[in-house]
């Protein structure tokens, strides 16, 4: 309960209200009390505090959304004057010396009076330009400036993520490459099923890695730039300004979309451009969140069973320690068992993933509720899941990259694993021999499925080895065999093409895929807390 203008009790704790703080603002403000307030003291997102790069932070940042919007009316200006209408030089040059000349203290002082953030910043811009102030957003809607930037960051954040994507899959690529040869028992309902390789099991994932990185170029190749379309799209203003000359509001509105960097415009919106935009996007980024989190938890699974393990780092106990990144010694892990090397990295991918899945929920229901040109319920919604869904992909895939630039495989867990079911999976195999050798298929299978009954209760019933080929070699049936036996269960014999599988799908689908990100593959993750 407020018990003043400068103090008020949150849950029974006082705290003192000041001009500018954070239960002081207008809704949608933003001064140098918002950031003041941003301390301990405030909610702070974790994707920005804790997790997202200080790169994609930045593209979602305040200050790089006023700059673009001034931007925009710096070249809805330019474009302008070009096509005829009374904008001088001097204002042109007005604006271009102030582009990043923001007052960002003013602009919340004016969105606290006029509760309208576009034009409240159209007066700050206009503030710092008293000459360029008659045409700053001249015959402009506050969508072309909010719609045509929302669009600028989503192209440049998909530029933020691509090269980490492939990085990623470049990294994964090394690794399987590496180990394409080497055998591992396969898993079907996590049930030992049969023989693959750990080279080829990574090519699983790395397919569906490959699948996102064309998905999320694709998406980002087909964004178009909403352009110069007026309040509700007919661009009724601009025609008016130019005394209803078509060609030329074609033209300006081409020559702003060239100025964006964009190689085209929407020809019809409503007063913004559509939202299905925006469920195109979050679904890209919502299968890239479902394929890293099979990849997690998979390496989860298998560093449950000790065959692999993500990196560790020196003296590493929970998520909040992070000294001496660049040695993997592997100590530590959890505060009161200190033998456990818990898979936290993983698990903080799945986590997050999840997360990112859910977000595509947001456009898919609020492009369905657009009445019309447009309603304003999908403005506070967009501010927070756009942003989310990029900052929440830029941190998996900075953890990812961690992830496997440093796997580690223990290649004899899975040699023993391989072996107490092999002889399982290789009876086949050996009545086989045995029928080539001159045996009677039906006799020798009864002859298998009594050993295998017997061999199968010691090791469930007993807790002991599985003592299959032991009791086949004691067997003098199987005696015409018996020398052939180290050749019928070689595991590599059991993973089929697998090997030249893997070899085959990295040179012909995966590094051409990646020959457009090769000057980026050396960088290192830079992962934060």
């Amino acid at each position: 309960m407020f018990r003043s203008r400068t103090s008020a009790s949150v849950l029974g704790v006082p705290v003192r209200l000041r001009r500018g703080s954070v239960f002081g603002m207008a809704a949608g403000g933003d001064g140098g009390g918002r950031e003041a307030a941003c301390g301990h003291d405030s909610y702070r997102s974790p994707l920005a505090s804790r997790y997202a790069s200080p790169e994609m932070c930045f593209v979602f940042s305040d200050r790089y959304k006023f700059r673009t919007w001034r931007q925009l009316w710096l070249w809805l200006a330019e474009a302008e004057q070009t096509l005829g209408l009374p904008v001088t030089d001097e204002q042109i040059q007005e604006m271009k010396s102030n582009l990043d000349n923001i007052d960002f203290k003013m602009a919340a002082e004016e969105e606290k009076q006029l509760r309208h953030d576009v034009m409240a910043h159209v007066h700050t811009f206009a503030h710092c330009c008293p000459k360029a102030a008659g045409i700053i957003h001249l015959g402009a809607t506050s969508c072309y400036v909010g719609d045509n930037t929302d669009l600028i960051i989503l192209r440049n954040a998909f530029d933020l993520l691509l090269p980490k994507l492939a990085r990623v899959i470049s990294r994964l690529a090394d690794f399987a490459k590496e180990r394409a040869d080497l055998p591992t028992l396969g898993f079907t309902h996590f049930q030992p099923a049969q023989l693959t390789t750990v080279g080829k099991r990574c090519c699983l994932w790395i397919q569906d890695l490959c699948m996102d990185l064309q998905n999320l170029k694709r998406v980002q190749d087909d964004l178009r730039f909403r352009g110069v379309k007026g309040t509700t799209g007919t661009q009724a203003s601009f025609l008016q300004l130019f005394e209803g000359d078509d060609q030329k509001v074609e033209q300006l509105d081409k020559m702003v979309t060239e100025k964006a960097g964009f190689k085209r415009a929407f020809i019809i919106t409503g007063q913004t451009y559509t939202r299905k935009i925006d469920i195109e996007v979050l679904s890209a980024l919502a299968g890239l969140g479902a394929s890293v989190h099979k990849i997690c938890t998979d390496i989860r699974l298998l560093a449950s069973l000790k065959e692999l393990e993500e990196p560790f780092e020196k003296q590493q106990i929970g998520e909040c320690c992070v000294e001496a990144r660049e040695h993997r010694e592997m100590p530590g892990g959890s505060s009161a068992m200190p033998y456990k090397r818990n898979p936290m990295r993983s698990e903080r991918c799945c986590s997050l993933a999840r997360h990112l899945m859910t977000l595509v929920m947001d456009p898919l229901q609020t492009a369905s509720v657009q009445w019309f040109e447009r309603t304003l319920d999908d403005s506070a919604n967009r501010r927070m899941c756009l942003a989310e869904a990029f900052l929440t992909a830029d941190t998996i895939l900075n953890t990812l990259q961690n992830i496997s630039e440093g796997l580690v495989v223990y290649p004899r867990v899975i040699e023993r694993r391989i072996r107490q079911e092999l002889p399982f999976m290789a009876t086949e195999n050996i009545i086989m021999a045995m029928v080539k050798a001159g045996g009677n298929r039906q006799d020798c299978h009864e002859k298998i499925r009594v050993l295998s009954h017997q061999a199968a209760a010691v090791v469930k019933q007993e807790g002991g080895e599985n003592d299959l080929i032991e009791r086949i070699q004691a067997d003098a049936y199987f005696s015409p065999i018996h020398s052939q036996l180290d050749h019928l269960l070689d595991p590599s014999s059991f993973t089929g093409r697998a090997s030249q599988q893997v070899r085959r799908f990295l040179e012909e689908e995966v590094h051409p895929l990646l020959r457009p990100y090769e000057s980026v593959m050396k960088v290192k993750a830079e992962l934060r807390l």
